[in-house]
């Protein structure tokens, strides 16, 4: 720890009621002797006589009064500057220090009662930060730091109204008062506790207010905040920067966020690796790019294949030739945009996609080269290709259903459906998280219409954790009753992450990445409302962990019909960025939950890659009922993909490979059946349907290994499955029928294999 504190160390009591009358009195007779001379003394540091020192502390704490509520600035009466946090960070051991006052979020802060009239002080940057006497010291000059709070009497103070307004605050631990050292005037001056004496340096004045525009929270070294007002060469020069770091750096530690406050901006953002590009407003049209934000495949010489982990969301984008290019294929969300022209989704060789919501293309939607996709909640002009399995739910102008020729599969209305939370920032310049309202049998976009249906909340109600924060630290927030603001980076865990209290919400930025090192969980979501996990990469560690995630415990039998759980871009990793072992991915117990866009990928490519290596049994387990999902891609698991228990179930889009590595036939039996379905419907489930599914295999290692089927459900008149394929990718391996014992071969002779439905 930098300064040396101690959380648990003694904590001091008051001293006995007796000697503070007795010391009253002595302060009565001092003062009488010296008339005005206490008030006119230099400055905090100046000698005092003890029994003065303390019993003016005393006197004054007879008139502690209820501080202002919200976030508000603390002005030294003295210097007539800020109470801030040292360059606007946020970590352990950050100096509380004076600075000339500035209006940025570093000068903000919000009194939140303990007890007994004491207060906890949070910073603005980092709300689960607080003011902290150093070393739990009792002793003059000890200086004043954020530390994370854990109830310590030294991270407590009482405000103490004096006359005219002011306030004196009184640390619960060593009964001193907050003072700027030698009454100073300088900026960058660290604060202290010093024995209470009545001097403008331990006065302050406080207001309440609102992040005004400019400021902002601390999201770390790997968040880019760009302003209307800044120079287009200067954003330039930081996009082209950040895109030539991340356009090949598919298995690097890099993890970027590049933010547009509302305005105009004249530039290209090239989109490479673990970068997200965001909007700041309320709507994507509050922010324009004249110019592409887009995806190329040149790195790859145009096979956009590997295009995976990165995101657009928030923007309108008006590209200079009238088309941009989104070629991608897993884990590369376009949210919440709108196209003022064309979108292109390949970059003329192979691609393997992808995923659109809440959007708008004003002109066509040309996928090219993409062998799926699923577009939802989404308009468009025209939409034109199609390979193997094109999936429309909810979306204006779609294709009608053709399935398998062409291969569209269109569903009018979205059931159920909550977007995505995002940042923004409001007219007053505060940050916020904005929820969108849950929907029912709804079809277009929340935004085109004015202004979207759901809530707000200020970022004052979330730990904005960042690379190097404990999984201990993200709990007690959470405990606190925070909300979760991943900045960009790698996290590792040594415990699970714990999001217990209904309505939480769990936001990455920058494909923030989750690993757990030691075997453990890394997230684990009670069986309660609301709750809502977005924007997250969760990768195994070299620790085989027997589930990485889990919503619901085990048992969970709830209702959340009128409030669900939801997940938007959360993905999963087993190796590829180096050896890592989990034996099931996500599982979910609870009901009502949505998926809204996961890929749960074991390697196929990539470093710490083998059958014997990133092992890994099962991709998703769903055990509640009434769950549903839209755009699931699960793949390369070494037993079932996906097992599905849960009564209700709807699936909307889903894409698999099998596993590419199979030594021999022998290695994958499941019992006496050849391999493993990719999608398994338990034997108990009375209801079930699912749209628009395909499966493909390539069995590089040993092209004669067979799979029995894909698809293994119950023969039920309530499971029902819509628009299915199976691909033998280059010949490469066998999958004998589509589902159970129907349709297909795709062997070497017939790579495709279609069928409309089942049964």
């Amino acid at each position: 720890m930098t300064l040396g504190h101690d959380d648990n160390g003694v904590i001091h009591p008051p001293p006995p009621r007796g000697r503070r009358f007795t010391r009253l009195r002595s302060l009565l007779a001092v003062t009488a002797a010296m008339g005005l001379a206490l008030m006119a003394a230099p400055g905090a540091d100046a000698a005092a006589p003890p029994s003065t020192v303390v019993s003016a502390k005393t006197a004054a704490s007879a008139v502690a009064a209820a501080p202002p509520t919200g976030w508000t600035t603390v002005v030294s009466r003295n210097s007539g500057k800020c109470v801030d946090a040292r360059a606007a960070a946020s970590a352990n051991g950050t100096a509380v220090q004076q600075y000339a006052c500035n209006g940025s979020g570093a000068q903000l802060w919000q009194l939140q009662a303990t007890s007994g009239g004491y207060y906890r002080v949070n910073t603005n940057l980092n709300a689960a930060q607080a003011w902290d006497v150093t070393n739990v010291s009792t002793a003059d000059s000890a200086l004043i730091q954020l530390w994370n709070y854990t109830g310590g009497n030294n991270q407590q103070w009482q405000p103490v109204e004096e006359t005219g307004g002011s306030f004196h605050f009184v640390n619960r631990n060593s009964g001193k008062c907050l003072d700027v050292p030698a009454a100073s005037t300088a900026d960058s001056v660290q604060l202290q506790q010093y024995a209470c004496n009545g001097t403008a340096a331990q006065s302050f004045t406080m207001g309440t207010t609102t992040p005004p525009p400019g400021g902002g929270p601390d999201l770390g070294p790997n968040v880019s905040v760009f302003d209307p007002s800044m120079s287009a060469s200067a954003i330039q020069s930081k996009l082209n920067s950040v895109f030539s770091q991340q356009e090949t750096n598919q298995f690097g530690a890099g993890r970027f966020a590049l933010l547009f406050k509302p305005g105009t901006y004249n530039v290209d953002v090239n989109v490479g690796f673990y970068t997200q590009v965001l909007g700041l407003g309320l709507s994507p049209d509050n922010v324009t790019i004249n110019g592409g934000v887009h995806v190329e495949a040149d790195w790859f010489q145009g096979n956009a294949t590997q295009n995976f982990w990165r995101g657009a969301e928030n923007l309108s984008v008006t590209p200079p030739s009238g088309t941009d290019r989104w070629a991608v294929s897993q884990a590369a969300p376009y949210r919440r945009m709108h196209v003022r022209g064309n979108l292109q989704l390949d970059d003329g060789g192979w691609s393997s996609g992808g995923f659109i919501a809440d959007s708008k293309i004003d002109g066509q939607v040309r996928s090219g080269s993409q062998q799926q996709w699923l577009s939802r909640n989404a308009q468009w002009s025209s939409w034109t290709g199609s390979n193997w399995n094109m999936v429309f739910v909810g979306a204006v102008n779609a294709p009608s259903s053709s399935f398998p020729n062409p291969p569209y599969t269109t569903v009018n209305t979205t059931p159920v459906v909550r977007e995505k939370p995002f940042l923004y920032v409001d007219q007053a310049g505060a940050y916020q998280v904005f929820v969108p309202a849950l929907r029912t049998n709804s079809q277009g976009t929340t935004w085109a219409g004015g202004a979207p249906a759901g809530s707000s909340i200020p970022i004052g109600q979330f730990f904005i954790a960042k690379p190097g924060n404990s999984a201990a630290e993200i709990n007690a927030a959470l405990t606190q009753g925070k909300n979760l603001l991943f900045t960009p980076g790698v996290y590792h865990l040594n415990d699970t992450i714990r999001v217990n209290r209904a309505d939480t919400v769990v936001l990455g930025l920058g494909l923030a990445t989750l690993i757990p090192d030691n075997g453990v969980t890394a997230v684990s979501v009670a069986d309660v409302d609301g709750v809502k996990v977005a924007g997250l990469l969760i990768d195994a560690g070299t620790t085989n962990s027997p589930l990485l995630m889990q919503v619901g415990p085990s048992g969970s039998s709830q209702s959340h019909a009128a409030n669900p759980t939801s997940l938007h871009d959360v993905f999963f990793r087993i190796g590829g960025a180096g050896v890592g072992k989990a034996t099931q991915s996500l599982v979910v117990n609870s009901s009502n939950v949505i998926g809204d866009h996961m890929w749960l990928w074991r390697a196929d490519h990539g470093s710490g890659v083998g059958w014997n290596t990133n092992t890994a049994a099962n991709g998703l387990i769903v055990n509640g009922n009434d769950v549903t999902m839209y755009g699931l891609f699960v793949e390369h698991y070494q037993q079932y993909q996906t097992i599905w228990n849960g009564n209700g179930g709807r699936t909307y889009f889903y894409q698999n490979e099998l596993p590419y590595d199979p030594p021999n036939q022998a290695a994958w039996m499941n019992g006496g059946t050849q391999g493993y379905a990719a999608y398994k419907v338990g034997n108990s489930v009375t209801t079930h349907e699912a749209w628009g599914l395909g499966s493909y295999a390539y069995f590089n290692v040993n092209p004669s290994v067979v799979e029995a089927h894909s698809f293994e459900v119950p023969n039920t008149p309530g499971v029902r499955f819509h628009s299915m394929v199976t691909v033998s990718l280059g010949g490469t391996g066998t999958i004998s029928h589509v589902i159970n014992n129907t349709g297909g071969p795709s062997n070497s002779s017939t790579n495709v294999a279609n069928l409309v439905s089942y049964p």
